[in-house]
């Protein structure tokens, strides 16, 4: 396999970035702020314009990210304020006259790419889990992919996080089929000190996500029911709407103290050096994180089979993958790690390889910058053109 293309360009570009959400924490806000680091510490120009305030723009203030927060940008469709936050960034723009759009998340990416096509600035999306088919209602998603093919056209490219999440796209149509790339996610390496000791005993197991839907950590609870004759301690690491309702059924099915929930702000690279499995229950998932930064530091990982997931995780090598909301089957899958101390060392070495060799942060910021050299490349080729024939 070829390397890839050098995370380099001789000329500086000034880049916005636009993401809906600055009340929570998740896998996009990650991507965002690792890749507009990544284009600052390369001499790029860059600001991010976020929905609200929250905890978001504390995290980008901690990592020296520019950033603007849009008063009127919110998740929940309501057609007055979506009108008057398109406005808003209209205006941003304008101010801020970047040569490239990059918008994140379904609100933002739906008035951001129209707002880039209004001023004629190019503008790419990253979905990061496409809502329009089983993952929303039947009626929520017939809206969404009526949305996304009136948005679609009017990006210079799609970036999709997996090729469950390509194959979707093309199955429903959003997009042209030459605008749908497809980029896996990377996340940073951690020092040596944060890899894992996946053959410990006894194994704690940790699932790191926002406790929102899609989120399933009820049937990773019913799992731990027909698993309490062997050793273990489990910790749900992250916070939302679900957390009091598991806290509870965790009470309810009598796990008691072998079960911790951990509210989000913890130092999740730590947290992972500190387990010995990875399992994340879920109805749907685009490409996650999560499960990058396990990989990356040695853990074993039982994933629910949606999304990408299977990407990821190499079942029965890496770790294992189960049917999404399958208890018998994500209890048994864990009963065999939980069990074997040297098949928990082998797929975390496993996973750590893999994770190496194809989603490092260094791999996703070349290629993705590489798409944005082509992308701005297509943008001038015209004006070369015919400023090399004397405008005629």
């Amino acid at each position: 396999m070829d390397g890839p293309p050098k995370a380099e360009r001789e000329l500086s570009m000034n880049i916005v970035f636009i993401i809906t959400r600055g009340d929570a924490v998740g896998g996009a806000t990650i991507h965002v702020r690792d890749t507009a680091r990544g284009l600052l510490d390369l001499g790029h120009r860059v600001l991010v314009l976020v929905g609200g305030t929250g905890d978001v723009l504390d995290e980008f203030a901690k990592w020296g990210i520019p950033y603007r927060s849009l008063r009127w940008l919110t998740r929940p469709i309501q057609p007055a304020m979506d009108a008057a936050a398109f406005f808003e960034i209209v205006k941003r723009l304008r101010e801020i006259k970047p040569d490239l759009v990059c918008a994140h998340t379904a609100k933002a990416g739906l008035l951001g790419r129209i707002a880039a096509k209004s001023l004629g600035i190019p503008a790419l999306y990253t979905p990061h889990g496409w809502a329009i088919s089983n993952r929303v209602s039947p009626a929520s998603g017939w809206l969404f992919r009526m949305l996304e093919r009136v948005a679609g056209p009017l990006s210079s490219g799609v970036i999709n996080v997996s090729e469950a999440e390509r194959t979707l796209a093309r199955h429903y149509h959003v997009a042209p089929e030459k605008k749908l790339a497809m980029i896996y996610n990377g996340v940073r390496d951690v020092e040596l000190h944060l890899r894992a000791n996946a053959a410990a005993t006894p194994p704690h197991i940790v699932m790191v996500a926002r406790m929102e839907p899609p989120k399933d950590p009820e049937t990773l609870l019913r799992a731990m029911t027909s698993l309490v004759d062997l050793p273990w301690t489990l910790e749900f690491l992250g916070s939302g709407e679900k957390s009091q309702e598991t806290q509870a059924l965790s009470a309810q099915l009598g796990l008691g103290t072998r079960v911790t929930f951990t509210e989000g702000g913890t130092d999740v690279a730590q947290r992972l050096a500190e387990s010995q499995i990875f399992a994340l229950s879920s109805r749907s998932e685009g490409f996650p994180m999560s499960i990058l930064e396990a990989m990356r530091a040695g853990l074993p990982v039982v994933g629910s089979d949606v999304g990408g997931v299977r990407e990821a995780v190499t079942d029965g090598e890496t770790g294992m993958v189960v049917p999404p909301g399958d208890a018998h089957a994500l209890a048994g899958a864990l009963r065999r790690i939980i069990a074997d101390p040297l098949l928990r060392q082998r797929m975390g070495h496993a996973g750590r390889r893999r994770y190496e060799l194809n989603f490092t942060f260094e791999r996703m910021l070349a290629e993705t910058l590489h798409l944005y050299d082509s992308v701005l490349t297509r943008r001038v080729k015209p004006a070369l053109v015919k400023e090399a024939s004397g405008g005629h």
